[in-house]
């Protein structure tokens, strides 16, 4: 922030990205790129990022509902909504693109193995969060900044409708979180069965859900961006797919393991 202050002697938005469009490309580095740089170090701290993203799913001791709020829409999410904003910059500082392409498929993959060992329902939709920002990062350091911001759009439905889901689960066993001591719920909350349903095939991206149309978007201009991260971006949404719907069947099929007397 001191930096553009300083270089376009104002933080306004127009004024800086106006100045910003008429700058010289800097393939190899410059002040842009040093800006580029700091901003998004802010952006991993503030949406969980590599190596930023271990307070995220610390953050899932508060009430369910305040977390439905936290991940799906006001806080984790500024730091993509910052970066994809402040692309007059970023389209000058190509090394910036690189490192936000980078971080977000890192970020994007390693969360999903953390979340496919989880076994608290609550964490295993925290680490989905931190892997689907790597995701809206992927799509915003390779260029389609529309599809990161379309992703971080569905990303807050079918999230704040697991997270709610989760809620009503945890409600409906006094307290319990552990999908060891759950199993069998679909016939005693059958609501919040079929809700977390829907909610895991959007996330899980299966034509003709909100999620499959964001993240075919972003799959794209990483295919067009370089076929590794495509090809890594598919295996982690392969690996959301299979998470998400771990914590479903473990929650919902077969039989009660808990002690509670579960209710809608």
């Amino acid at each position: 922030v001191f930096l553009i202050f300083k270089n376009f002697g104002s933080l306004d938005f127009g004024n800086v990205f106006g100045q910003a469009h008429g700058m010289a490309n800097e393939p190899s580095g410059g002040t842009l790129t040093l800006i580029c740089f700091l901003l998004l170090v802010g952006a991993c701290g503030k949406s969980a990022q590599i190596p930023l993203y271990v307070w995220l799913p610390d953050a899932m001791a508060g009430p369910t509902p305040v977390s439905a709020l936290i991940h799906a829409a006001t806080m984790v999410t500024a730091g993509v909504y910052m970066t994809a904003r402040s692309f007059p910059m970023f389209l000058h500082a190509p090394l910036a693109m690189d490192a936000v392409a980078i971080i977000g498929i890192s970020t994007a993959f390693f969360a999903a193995t953390i979340g496919l060992t989880q076994f608290d329902i609550k964490k295993v939709f925290a680490y989905s969060t931190v892997s689907q920002l790597g995701y809206m990062f992927v799509g915003v350091g390779t260029g389609v900044f529309s599809a990161g911001i379309f992703h971080l759009m569905t990303h807050a439905f079918f999230k704040a409708l697991l997270f709610l889901g989760a809620g009503s689960v945890i409600h409906a066993l006094s307290g319990e979180q552990d999908l060891r001591n759950m199993g069998g719920l679909r016939k005693k909350i059958p609501i919040t069965c079929w809700t977390l349903f829907f909610a895991s095939l959007a996330i899980a991206g299966v034509p003709g859900t909100s999620g499959f149309f964001s993240k075919d978007e972003i799959l794209v201009g990483a295919y067009h961006y370089h076929p590794w991260v495509y090809w890594l971006g598919v295996l982690t949404a392969g690996m959301t797919a299979f998470y998400v719907f771990r914590a479903w069947f473990m929650a919902f099929t077969g039989e009660y393991r808990g002690k509670a007397h579960p209710h809608e």
